[in-house]
């Protein structure tokens, strides 16, 4: 059996091809030399017939031969005119719809987990929702896509129809555009061509200290640990509470190892700096309690981390500033849609905590300023939402890392 050396093993279509070549060039050779001993040696007429019968088989090798070397020589074009790179963008293609499916599936469950904790008639959605993941299982990405959008638009009917339901202002709910001067008022305020419901709780500074509390002692990153609203109140020894800043809830997938934490600047009621490195949330709106005054700010690096204060808490977005209407939407669904919005404002040296009912989160700063208010600032809304004022007027709403809460002096 024929053996090449390590040095010349066929390894590819190329390596082929040159074998071929050398063959072909062999045989030629061969060729050539029998005819010149046929024409030119003394031989028997039986020894040319011999020789001319080898000069056609030689011949017909050289046809084979000729013919493997065309169809090698094709196979070898075809290989260089493959394009690798169409290929890879297919791949890449393939790699990002499975990724985009998936990222859809579990942005979707946490539309779903929201929608819950507004309802508890969810049966249909839920069954789209594991018709989604058997979908994702058996790797079927395009009906998956299908029945995520699906999904989406019948979590919105529920929304919409949650929202109606909420517009409707209740009989024994007093209208007013004028915020209660201490205490609680639920009232009914009238901005935008429409009546919204607001829940209030006023703290005048002169016999009310406001302060944040937070459920860690210091940073924390992941697995953090978190109260309900009525624990941050009842272990202040105090009258009334709303929820704070956003947070990362261990029910959402894309919270996994960084579950209830937050990334905003914080500094609590025992002179606590949360995040104080964190220079991306500087520019965060925030809002200082100073003892017997209020201030709120655009940007968080403009506290300048005075340890003199009682507290201080950023989020966002700042909503007025000066009387003034400063956030008018930004293009976020999640801030676009109606739903009860927590929000902190003040009204000259009156601090208001409270939960507007069925609004955008720029509808209301409207609301607010038809309220008369001077500054205010958005909290957490959602299935965070929370206000206590002897009990849970709204909510209790999730457990949440930090509180804001109303001290008597």
């Amino acid at each position: 059996m024929l053996k090449f050396p390590k040095y010349i093993r066929m390894k590819s279509p190329i390596h082929w091809a040159l074998v071929f070549a050398v063959c072909v060039c062999m045989f030629n050779i061969g060729l050539w030399l029998t005819f010149y001993v046929s024409e030119n040696s003394a031989v028997s007429s039986q020894e040319k017939a011999f020789l001319n019968k080898s000069v056609a088989s030689l011949s017909d090798q050289n046809d084979q031969l000729q013919q493997s070397l065309v169809e090698v020589t094709s196979e070898l074009s075809n290989l260089k005119n493959e394009d690798q790179y169409v290929i890879n963008q297919k791949n890449t293609q393939e790699i990002a719809q499975i990724k985009k499916a998936y990222r859809d599936a579990v942005n979707t469950y946490e539309e779903l987990v929201k929608v819950r904790e507004l309802t508890t008639k969810t049966d249909q959605i839920d069954a789209l929702f594991t018709k989604t993941l058997d979908y994702l299982s058996k790797e079927d990405y395009e009906n998956a896509a299908k029945t995520v959008a699906t999904l989406t638009q019948e979590m919105q009917k529920i929304k919409d129809s949650l929202a109606q339901t909420q517009a409707v202002v209740p009989a024994n709910v007093q209208q007013s555009n004028t915020p209660p001067g201490s205490g609680y008022s639920r009232q009914s305020v009238s901005a935008l061509d429409g009546n919204y419901v607001v829940d209030l709780i006023a703290g005048d500074l002169s016999s009310t200290r406001v302060i944040v509390d937070t459920a860690s002692s210091g940073n924390c990153g992941n697995d953090c640990p978190v109260l309900p609203l009525g624990d941050y109140v009842s272990r202040n020894g105090a009258y009334a509470g709303i929820n704070g800043s956003y947070f990362c809830p261990a029910s959402y997938p894309s919270c996994a190892g960084k579950t209830n934490s937050f990334d905003t600047l914080l500094m609590n009621k025992d002179k606590v700096y949360f995040n104080s490195d964190n220079n991306v949330y500087s520019t965060v709106p925030a809002v200082i309690f100073l003892g017997g005054s209020v201030r709120f700010v655009g940007q968080s690096l403009e506290w300048g981390r005075d340890t003199g204060i009682d507290s201080m808490i950023a989020n966002q977005p700042l909503l007025l500033s000066g009387g003034n209407v400063v956030f008018g939407g930004d293009g976020d669904p999640k801030k676009g849609s109606r739903g009860s919005r927590s929000f902190v404002a003040n009204k000259g040296n009156t601090v208001y905590i409270g939960v507007t009912r069925n609004v955008t989160v720029a509808e209301n700063a409207h609301v607010l300023k038809a309220l008369g208010m001077d500054n205010a600032l958005n909290l957490d809304s959602g299935g965070s939402t929370a206000l206590w004022s002897g009990g849970y007027k709204v909510g209790p709403g999730r457990n949440i890392p930090n509180a804001i809460v109303f001290v008597r002096k």
